[in-house]
Protein backbone atom coordinates (compact mmCIF):
# COMPACT_ATOMS: atom_id res chain seq x y z
CA UNK A 1 0.00 0.00 0.00
CA UNK A 2 1.23 3.34 -0.80
CA UNK A 3 -0.76 5.69 1.72
CA UNK A 4 -0.02 5.37 5.06
CA UNK A 5 -3.83 4.13 6.75
CA UNK A 6 -4.65 5.23 10.44
CA UNK A 7 -4.41 1.35 11.25
CA UNK A 8 -0.81 1.27 10.20
CA UNK A 9 0.72 3.91 12.77
CA UNK A 10 2.78 2.67 15.13
CA UNK A 11 0.68 3.85 18.45
CA UNK A 12 -2.87 2.57 16.52
CA UNK A 13 -5.61 2.20 18.14
CA UNK A 14 -4.72 4.91 20.59
CA UNK A 15 -7.20 7.34 19.76
CA UNK A 16 -7.42 10.70 20.95
CA UNK A 17 -10.34 13.29 20.11
CA UNK A 18 -10.99 17.10 21.34
CA UNK A 19 -13.15 17.11 24.16
CA UNK A 20 -13.84 20.22 23.88
CA UNK A 21 -14.70 20.51 20.53
CA UNK A 22 -16.94 18.25 21.61
CA UNK A 23 -18.78 18.71 24.97
CA UNK A 24 -21.24 21.40 23.74
CA UNK A 25 -22.51 18.77 20.64
CA UNK A 26 -22.77 16.17 23.46
CA UNK A 27 -24.36 18.26 26.09
CA UNK A 28 -27.29 19.39 23.30
CA UNK A 29 -27.12 15.53 21.97
CA UNK A 30 -27.86 13.94 25.79
CA UNK A 31 -30.55 16.86 26.80
CA UNK A 32 -32.35 16.06 23.45
CA UNK A 33 -32.40 12.09 24.09
CA UNK A 34 -33.38 12.66 27.51
CA UNK A 35 -36.38 14.69 26.15
CA UNK A 36 -37.44 11.93 23.43
CA UNK A 37 -37.37 8.92 25.68
CA UNK A 38 -38.90 11.33 28.57
CA UNK A 39 -41.69 11.80 26.09
CA UNK A 40 -42.19 8.21 25.03
CA UNK A 41 -41.86 7.14 28.98
CA UNK A 42 -44.93 9.55 29.39
CA UNK A 43 -46.89 7.35 26.68
CA UNK A 44 -48.35 3.90 26.90
CA UNK A 45 -47.29 0.91 26.38
CA UNK A 46 -49.06 0.14 23.64
CA UNK A 47 -47.96 3.24 21.40
CA UNK A 48 -44.11 3.08 23.39
CA UNK A 49 -44.43 -0.63 21.40
CA UNK A 50 -45.36 0.56 18.05
CA UNK A 51 -43.11 3.28 18.03
CA UNK A 52 -40.07 0.69 19.25
CA UNK A 53 -41.13 -1.31 16.15
CA UNK A 54 -41.44 1.53 13.80
CA UNK A 55 -37.62 2.29 14.59
CA UNK A 56 -36.44 -1.04 15.15
CA UNK A 57 -38.37 -1.80 11.01
CA UNK A 58 -36.57 1.28 9.44
CA UNK A 59 -33.35 0.68 10.92
CA UNK A 60 -33.03 -3.08 9.29
CA UNK A 61 -34.21 -1.46 6.32
CA UNK A 62 -32.17 1.40 5.96
CA UNK A 63 -28.92 -0.37 7.24
CA UNK A 64 -29.40 -2.81 4.62
CA UNK A 65 -29.73 0.06 2.19
CA UNK A 66 -26.84 1.40 2.85
CA UNK A 67 -24.87 -1.82 1.65
CA UNK A 68 -27.11 -2.17 -1.47
CA UNK A 69 -29.12 -4.63 0.12
CA UNK A 70 -32.96 -3.75 -0.39
CA UNK A 71 -35.52 -5.73 2.00
CA UNK A 72 -39.19 -5.34 2.37
CA UNK A 73 -40.10 -2.82 5.17
CA UNK A 74 -43.44 -5.14 5.66
CA UNK A 75 -41.11 -8.69 5.57
CA UNK A 76 -38.89 -6.75 8.26
CA UNK A 77 -41.31 -5.23 10.29
CA UNK A 78 -43.43 -8.98 10.63
CA UNK A 79 -40.26 -10.53 11.39
CA UNK A 80 -39.36 -8.03 14.27
CA UNK A 81 -43.30 -8.49 15.53
CA UNK A 82 -43.67 -12.27 15.75
CA UNK A 83 -39.78 -12.02 17.80
CA UNK A 84 -40.94 -9.60 20.11
CA UNK A 85 -44.34 -11.05 20.75
CA UNK A 86 -46.01 -8.04 19.38
CA UNK A 87 -49.78 -8.47 18.16
CA UNK A 88 -49.60 -6.64 14.35
CA UNK A 89 -51.96 -6.62 12.04
CA UNK A 90 -50.92 -8.21 8.38
CA UNK A 91 -47.81 -10.43 9.05
CA UNK A 92 -46.43 -12.01 6.38
CA UNK A 93 -43.85 -14.48 5.58
CA UNK A 94 -40.24 -13.70 5.55
CA UNK A 95 -37.48 -14.43 3.65
CA UNK A 96 -34.08 -15.94 5.39
CA UNK A 97 -32.07 -13.06 4.34
CA UNK A 98 -34.98 -10.80 6.45
CA UNK A 99 -34.39 -13.01 9.36
CA UNK A 100 -31.06 -12.93 9.72
CA UNK A 101 -30.37 -9.54 9.92
CA UNK A 102 -33.31 -8.88 11.99
CA UNK A 103 -31.88 -11.72 13.94
CA UNK A 104 -28.88 -9.82 14.71
CA UNK A 105 -30.02 -6.27 15.15
CA UNK A 106 -32.34 -7.59 18.05
CA UNK A 107 -29.72 -9.24 19.77
CA UNK A 108 -27.57 -6.37 19.92
CA UNK A 109 -30.51 -4.05 21.37
CA UNK A 110 -32.41 -6.00 22.96
CA UNK A 111 -29.48 -7.86 24.83
CA UNK A 112 -27.07 -5.09 25.37
CA UNK A 113 -25.57 -5.90 28.36
CA UNK A 114 -24.06 -9.20 27.48
CA UNK A 115 -20.48 -9.25 27.04
CA UNK A 116 -20.00 -8.50 22.92
CA UNK A 117 -17.46 -11.64 22.35
CA UNK A 118 -15.86 -12.99 19.29
CA UNK A 119 -18.09 -16.01 18.94
CA UNK A 120 -21.11 -13.74 19.33
CA UNK A 121 -19.91 -10.93 16.13
CA UNK A 122 -18.90 -14.33 14.28
CA UNK A 123 -22.84 -15.41 14.64
CA UNK A 124 -23.92 -12.32 13.69
CA UNK A 125 -22.29 -12.53 10.52
CA UNK A 126 -23.68 -16.20 9.98
CA UNK A 127 -27.39 -14.22 10.22
CA UNK A 128 -26.32 -12.54 7.76
CA UNK A 129 -25.05 -14.55 5.16
CA UNK A 130 -27.35 -17.74 6.03
CA UNK A 131 -26.63 -19.79 2.40
CA UNK A 132 -22.59 -18.71 2.77
CA UNK A 133 -22.87 -16.30 -0.56
CA UNK A 134 -22.85 -12.99 -0.88
CA UNK A 135 -24.58 -12.42 -4.18
CA UNK A 136 -22.93 -15.08 -5.96
CA UNK A 137 -20.26 -15.64 -4.31
CA UNK A 138 -18.82 -18.06 -1.51
CA UNK A 139 -17.72 -16.36 1.30
CA UNK A 140 -15.82 -17.05 4.81
CA UNK A 141 -18.88 -17.14 7.11
CA UNK A 142 -18.85 -17.76 11.07
CA UNK A 143 -15.41 -16.69 10.98
CA UNK A 144 -12.86 -13.72 10.69
CA UNK A 145 -11.75 -13.48 6.83
CA UNK A 146 -8.52 -15.58 5.80
CA UNK A 147 -5.52 -14.64 4.32
CA UNK A 148 -6.44 -16.16 1.06
CA UNK A 149 -9.50 -13.50 0.22
CA UNK A 150 -6.43 -11.35 -0.46
CA UNK A 151 -6.23 -7.54 0.60
CA UNK A 152 -10.05 -6.43 2.28
CA UNK A 153 -10.78 -2.67 0.37
CA UNK A 154 -13.67 -0.57 1.79
CA UNK A 155 -15.62 0.17 -1.31
CA UNK A 156 -19.18 1.91 -2.09
CA UNK A 157 -20.99 2.21 -5.02
CA UNK A 158 -22.77 -0.42 -7.77
CA UNK A 159 -20.69 -3.19 -8.76
CA UNK A 160 -18.31 -2.27 -11.21
CA UNK A 161 -18.24 1.47 -10.13
CA UNK A 162 -16.98 1.13 -6.92
CA UNK A 163 -15.27 3.51 -5.32
CA UNK A 164 -12.12 2.35 -3.00
CA UNK A 165 -12.15 4.44 0.69
CA UNK A 166 -9.53 2.54 1.95
CA UNK A 167 -7.73 -0.89 2.94
CA UNK A 168 -7.91 -2.54 6.08
CA UNK A 169 -5.25 -4.60 8.42
CA UNK A 170 -4.35 -7.55 6.79
CA UNK A 171 -6.13 -10.98 7.89
CA UNK A 172 -2.99 -12.32 10.21
CA UNK A 173 -3.59 -9.52 12.40
CA UNK A 174 -7.40 -9.86 13.00
CA UNK A 175 -6.62 -12.36 16.00
CA UNK A 176 -5.16 -9.10 17.66
CA UNK A 177 -6.76 -6.46 16.40
CA UNK A 178 -10.35 -8.11 17.24
CA UNK A 179 -9.08 -9.04 21.28
CA UNK A 180 -7.83 -5.79 21.62
CA UNK A 181 -11.16 -4.35 20.31
CA UNK A 182 -13.56 -6.65 22.24
CA UNK A 183 -11.38 -6.10 25.46
CA UNK A 184 -11.91 -2.00 25.00
CA UNK A 185 -15.75 -2.33 24.28
CA UNK A 186 -16.31 -4.29 27.30
CA UNK A 187 -14.53 -2.95 29.69
CA UNK A 188 -15.97 -0.23 31.70
CA UNK A 189 -14.92 3.53 31.26
CA UNK A 190 -15.73 7.08 32.07
CA UNK A 191 -15.86 7.32 28.40
CA UNK A 192 -19.74 8.79 27.38
CA UNK A 193 -21.64 5.78 26.39
CA UNK A 194 -22.50 7.90 23.30
CA UNK A 195 -18.85 8.75 21.81
CA UNK A 196 -18.38 5.11 22.70
CA UNK A 197 -20.27 4.05 19.90
CA UNK A 198 -18.90 6.60 17.70
CA UNK A 199 -15.80 5.42 18.33
CA UNK A 200 -16.88 1.02 18.54
CA UNK A 201 -18.09 1.84 15.03
CA UNK A 202 -14.90 3.50 13.37
CA UNK A 203 -12.34 1.12 15.11
CA UNK A 204 -14.60 -1.99 14.05
CA UNK A 205 -15.24 -0.60 10.48
CA UNK A 206 -11.29 -0.05 10.09
CA UNK A 207 -10.48 -3.32 10.93
CA UNK A 208 -12.83 -4.96 8.95
CA UNK A 209 -12.77 -8.47 10.40
CA UNK A 210 -15.14 -10.24 7.73
CA UNK A 211 -15.10 -10.86 4.15
CA UNK A 212 -18.88 -9.28 4.37
CA UNK A 213 -21.16 -7.59 6.42
CA UNK A 214 -18.86 -5.29 8.41
CA UNK A 215 -20.64 -1.90 7.63
CA UNK A 216 -24.21 -3.27 9.15
CA UNK A 217 -22.36 -5.29 11.91
CA UNK A 218 -20.46 -1.40 12.48
CA UNK A 219 -24.12 -0.03 12.69
CA UNK A 220 -25.68 -2.53 15.32
CA UNK A 221 -22.36 -2.52 17.45
CA UNK A 222 -23.12 1.52 17.31
CA UNK A 223 -26.93 0.21 18.57
CA UNK A 224 -25.87 -1.53 20.86
CA UNK A 225 -23.84 1.23 22.63
CA UNK A 226 -26.58 3.33 22.39
CA UNK A 227 -29.26 1.33 23.98
CA UNK A 228 -26.33 1.17 26.90
CA UNK A 229 -26.64 4.79 26.86
CA UNK A 230 -30.61 4.84 26.74
CA UNK A 231 -30.79 2.01 29.59
CA UNK A 232 -33.37 1.15 27.48
CA UNK A 233 -34.60 -2.12 25.52
CA UNK A 234 -37.17 0.17 23.14
CA UNK A 235 -35.71 2.05 20.19
CA UNK A 236 -37.03 5.25 19.50
CA UNK A 237 -34.57 7.52 16.92
CA UNK A 238 -32.55 5.38 14.10
CA UNK A 239 -29.10 6.73 13.53
CA UNK A 240 -29.04 3.78 10.21
CA UNK A 241 -31.79 5.76 8.69
CA UNK A 242 -30.06 8.87 8.91
CA UNK A 243 -27.02 7.60 7.85
CA UNK A 244 -28.41 6.14 4.65
CA UNK A 245 -29.59 9.97 4.04
CA UNK A 246 -26.07 10.95 4.21
CA UNK A 247 -24.44 8.01 2.74
CA UNK A 248 -22.02 10.16 0.72
CA UNK A 249 -20.97 12.07 3.80
CA UNK A 250 -20.77 9.04 5.83
CA UNK A 251 -18.18 7.40 3.99
CA UNK A 252 -16.29 10.86 2.94
CA UNK A 253 -15.57 10.87 6.24
CA UNK A 254 -15.14 7.53 7.28
CA UNK A 255 -12.38 8.30 4.36
CA UNK A 256 -11.05 11.33 5.61
CA UNK A 257 -10.27 9.74 8.84
CA UNK A 258 -8.39 7.27 7.42
CA UNK A 259 -5.47 9.60 6.70
CA UNK A 260 -6.01 11.99 9.55
CA UNK A 261 -3.97 10.40 12.12
CA UNK A 262 -5.46 8.92 15.37
CA UNK A 263 -7.43 12.20 16.00
CA UNK A 264 -10.72 10.98 15.68
CA UNK A 265 -12.39 14.31 16.54
CA UNK A 266 -13.34 14.97 12.61
CA UNK A 267 -15.50 11.91 12.79
CA UNK A 268 -16.84 12.30 16.36
CA UNK A 269 -18.01 15.73 15.03
CA UNK A 270 -20.03 13.83 12.06
CA UNK A 271 -21.52 11.02 14.48
CA UNK A 272 -22.57 13.10 16.87
CA UNK A 273 -24.34 15.60 14.49
CA UNK A 274 -25.67 13.09 12.10
CA UNK A 275 -26.82 11.44 15.62
CA UNK A 276 -28.51 14.52 16.78
CA UNK A 277 -30.38 14.85 13.27
CA UNK A 278 -31.94 11.05 13.86
CA UNK A 279 -33.11 11.55 17.47
CA UNK A 280 -34.74 15.16 15.57
CA UNK A 281 -36.35 12.93 12.97
CA UNK A 282 -37.92 11.04 15.50
CA UNK A 283 -40.76 13.15 15.92
CA UNK A 284 -41.79 11.92 12.80
CA UNK A 285 -42.19 8.39 13.91
CA UNK A 286 -43.91 9.45 17.20
CA UNK A 287 -46.42 11.75 15.14
CA UNK A 288 -46.95 8.63 13.18
CA UNK A 289 -47.60 6.15 16.06
CA UNK A 290 -49.87 9.21 17.48
CA UNK A 291 -51.75 9.10 14.63
CA UNK A 292 -52.52 5.26 14.31
CA UNK A 293 -53.47 5.44 17.79
CA UNK A 294 -56.03 8.42 17.13
CA UNK A 295 -57.38 6.33 13.44
CA UNK A 296 -58.24 2.98 15.82
CA UNK A 297 -59.69 4.89 18.23
CA UNK A 298 -62.07 6.00 15.56
CA UNK A 299 -62.56 3.04 13.82
CA UNK A 300 -63.42 0.78 17.20
CA UNK A 301 -66.04 3.02 18.03
CA UNK A 302 -68.23 0.57 15.83
CA UNK A 303 -67.09 -2.58 14.87
CA UNK A 304 -65.66 -3.00 11.31
CA UNK A 305 -65.10 -6.94 9.77
CA UNK A 306 -62.03 -8.31 9.67
CA UNK A 307 -61.38 -7.37 6.04
CA UNK A 308 -61.87 -4.01 7.02
CA UNK A 309 -59.03 -4.41 9.80
CA UNK A 310 -56.44 -5.97 7.10
CA UNK A 311 -56.18 -3.37 4.97
CA UNK A 312 -56.60 0.01 7.51
CA UNK A 313 -53.67 -2.31 8.98
CA UNK A 314 -52.37 -2.58 5.96
CA UNK A 315 -52.53 1.28 4.63
CA UNK A 316 -51.09 2.21 7.87
CA UNK A 317 -47.92 0.36 7.80
CA UNK A 318 -45.94 1.71 4.99
CA UNK A 319 -48.49 1.14 1.98
CA UNK A 320 -47.27 2.30 -1.19
CA UNK A 321 -49.71 4.64 -3.29
CA UNK A 322 -53.84 5.07 -2.68
CA UNK A 323 -56.42 2.38 -2.07
CA UNK A 324 -58.81 1.19 -4.42
CA UNK A 325 -61.31 -1.50 -4.89
CA UNK A 326 -58.79 -3.74 -7.00
CA UNK A 327 -56.07 -3.41 -4.76
CA UNK A 328 -58.61 -3.83 -1.58
CA UNK A 329 -59.95 -7.06 -3.25
CA UNK A 330 -56.10 -8.70 -3.73
CA UNK A 331 -55.54 -7.81 -0.02
CA UNK A 332 -58.42 -8.92 1.47
CA UNK A 333 -58.84 -11.96 -0.89
CA UNK A 334 -62.40 -11.12 -1.72
CA UNK A 335 -64.90 -9.64 -4.74
CA UNK A 336 -63.97 -6.02 -6.28
CA UNK A 337 -68.44 -6.26 -5.27
CA UNK A 338 -67.21 -7.08 -1.50
CA UNK A 339 -64.45 -4.77 -1.76
CA UNK A 340 -66.42 -1.66 -2.98
CA UNK A 341 -68.44 -2.35 0.01
CA UNK A 342 -66.61 -2.25 2.51
CA UNK A 343 -65.04 0.50 1.02
CA UNK A 344 -68.16 2.79 0.96
CA UNK A 345 -69.03 1.98 4.28
CA UNK A 346 -65.59 3.44 5.45
CA UNK A 347 -66.37 6.55 3.59
CA UNK A 348 -69.57 6.60 5.34
CA UNK A 349 -67.71 6.82 8.77
CA UNK A 350 -65.10 9.04 7.52
CA UNK A 351 -62.27 6.47 7.87
CA UNK A 352 -61.18 6.70 4.06
CA UNK A 353 -61.31 9.78 2.32
CA UNK A 354 -61.99 9.57 -1.61
CA UNK A 355 -59.16 11.26 -3.59
CA UNK A 356 -60.47 13.99 -6.65
CA UNK A 357 -59.97 11.38 -9.16
CA UNK A 358 -63.55 9.49 -10.02
CA UNK A 359 -64.63 6.70 -12.34
CA UNK A 360 -61.89 3.76 -12.92
CA UNK A 361 -59.09 5.73 -11.59
CA UNK A 362 -61.00 6.29 -8.38
CA UNK A 363 -58.70 5.92 -5.44
CA UNK A 364 -58.75 6.40 -0.96
CA UNK A 365 -56.56 7.54 1.55
CA UNK A 366 -57.13 7.33 5.38
CA UNK A 367 -58.28 10.42 6.66
CA UNK A 368 -56.42 13.15 8.03
CA UNK A 369 -57.18 13.45 12.11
Amino acid sequence: MNTTYIHQNPDWPNFTWDSEALSSKLSALRYRQGELLGRMKSLGFDLRTEASLNTLTNDVVKSSAIEGEYLDPGEVRSSIARRLGIETGGLVPTGREVEGVVEMTLDATQQHDRELTAERLQAWQATLFPTGRSGMRLITVGAWRTPEAGPMQVVSGPIGREKVHFEAPGAERLDTEMTQFLSWFNRAQAIDPVLKAGLAHFWFVTIHPFEDGNGRIARAIADMSLARADASKERFYSMSSQVELERKSYYECLEQQQRDGLDVTGWLVWFLDCLNRSIESAGDTLAAVLYKAKLWEKVNQQPVNERQRLVINRMLDDFKGHMNTSKYAKLAKCSTDTALRDIQKLLGRGILVKNPAGGRSASYRLATL
